[in-house]
């Protein structure tokens, strides 16, 4: 049974949320209908006329891409340019396109945490950061032998999770008091008659982005009519999230292994660097696509080398006279190993979920750029 594009959609934003994409960017559902209904997506890196043909013939309803097919604002829709044409192959045959940009770069299980993994790198830190979680903290008062219900559906709609560990509560033991007036419908009780109650006080952390769900279903499981619950702000700072990332070898190596480390990794032949091949490095900096803007970030936060894509000639010469060793891996190479990280979570939801859709991975070749 096929489900509906918006069911993949909630999906692919678990793990790139909207909230993480730069002002600037164009996220989201490009082309289509979210209550359109589709059984097999394809998952690429770029959407062009080459990959929507590849959608066509698999019988793909929905291509996720890393790339948004829509960057800037489009001044007409006319066949006879190449976007155009794309745009008219993709209504035509009923494919919606949804894209995941710098949301996925700045994701916790994303382009640069992806790429940083596969080099084998330790101790991993954001290395530009751009959003922090904050939370607040929900209290909820539930009668003895209902609390374990309203707990499973507050962790299931996002509250208590810290870290690696799911349904953080704390409860205590009381007394609760109330009279219901004319007109009530009490679930313990009679109105008129006041009543005390063993309570659980149980508490939890939120964020703050999910408190409304949160608080709605704690209220669907509730067994009271009226619920007594509050939410306090908290100045506690989640995990950061953002661009690039930093770690380090749990060993120096000489900086010409790590090139070919690189070149291994990337699956690439040839590639452009910057500094010393000798020079022993320890600390590494990675930003998929181009992310040599980020250089001052990586020489602060103590990196010796900096991988990333479309290294500019200047930039290259900047990063040198600062002492940072630079890997140009390519735009289109450093960003590749997340597509197939992307498939793996969407088969894994929809396995966990039982949707009835299969996930395919593009096998387009969209690099413009040949080394001969």
């Amino acid at each position: 049974m096929a489900v509906k594009c918006q069911t993949i959609i909630n999906i692919v934003e678990q793990l790139a949320p909207r909230y993480l994409a730069e002002e600037w960017d164009n996220v989201g559902l490009q082309v289509g209908n979210p209550a359109g209904e589709v059984d097999k997506v394809l998952v690429c890196l770029d959407v062009n006329q080459e990959v929507a043909r590849e959608a066509i013939a698999v019988g793909a309803g929905l291509i996720v891409s890393h790339h948004p097919l829509i960057f800037k604002p489009l001044k007409n829709l006319r066949r006879n340019n190449p976007q155009g044409e794309l745009l008219y192959t993709l209504i035509q045959n009923d494919i919606s396109v949804y894209s995941a940009h710098t949301n996925l770069d700045s994701a916790a299980g994303g382009v640069n945490q992806v790429l940083a993994e596969k080099l084998g790198l330790q101790d991993i830190e954001v290395l530009s950061s751009s959003y922090n979680e904050t939370y607040c903290k929900m209290v909820v008062f539930v009668p003895v032998g209902h609390e374990d219900a309203v707990r499973n559906a507050m962790a299931e709609a996002g509250a208590g999770w810290i870290g690696n560990y799911s349904h953080c509560t704390f409860q205590l033991h009381g007394t609760g008091t109330f009279k219901p007036l004319e007109g009530a419908n009490p679930f313990i009780g009679s109105v008129g008659d006041l009543e005390k109650v063993a309570e659980y006080r149980l508490e939890t952390i939120v964020p703050q982005r999910a408190a409304g769900k949160v608080v709605k279903a704690m209220l669907k499981a509730h067994p009271y009519e009226e619920v007594a619950y509050d939410l306090y702000p908290l100045l506690n700072e989640g995990a950061a999230q953002g661009l690039g990332r930093i770690g380090r070898f749990l060993e120096a190596i000489p900086f010409g292994e790590l090139v070919k480390k690189v070149k291994d990794s990337l699956e690439v032949d040839k590639l452009i660097v910057g500094g010393d091949l000798n020079r022993s490095v320890q600390k590494i900096a990675v930003c998929g696509g181009s992310g040599a803007s980020l250089l001052h970030k990586a020489l602060f936060m103590g990196a010796q080398v900096l991988l990333t894509g479309d290294v500019k000639y200047h930039e290259g010469q900047e990063m040198l006279a600062q002492g940072l060793n630079f890997i140009d891996g390519g735009h289109h190479a450093t960003e590749r190993p997340v597509v197939s990280v992307l498939a793996d979570f969407l088969r894994e939801k929809a396995q966990a979920n039982k949707f009835s859709v299969d996930i395919v991975v593009s096998e387009v070749n969209t690099n413009p750029f040949v080394s001969v």
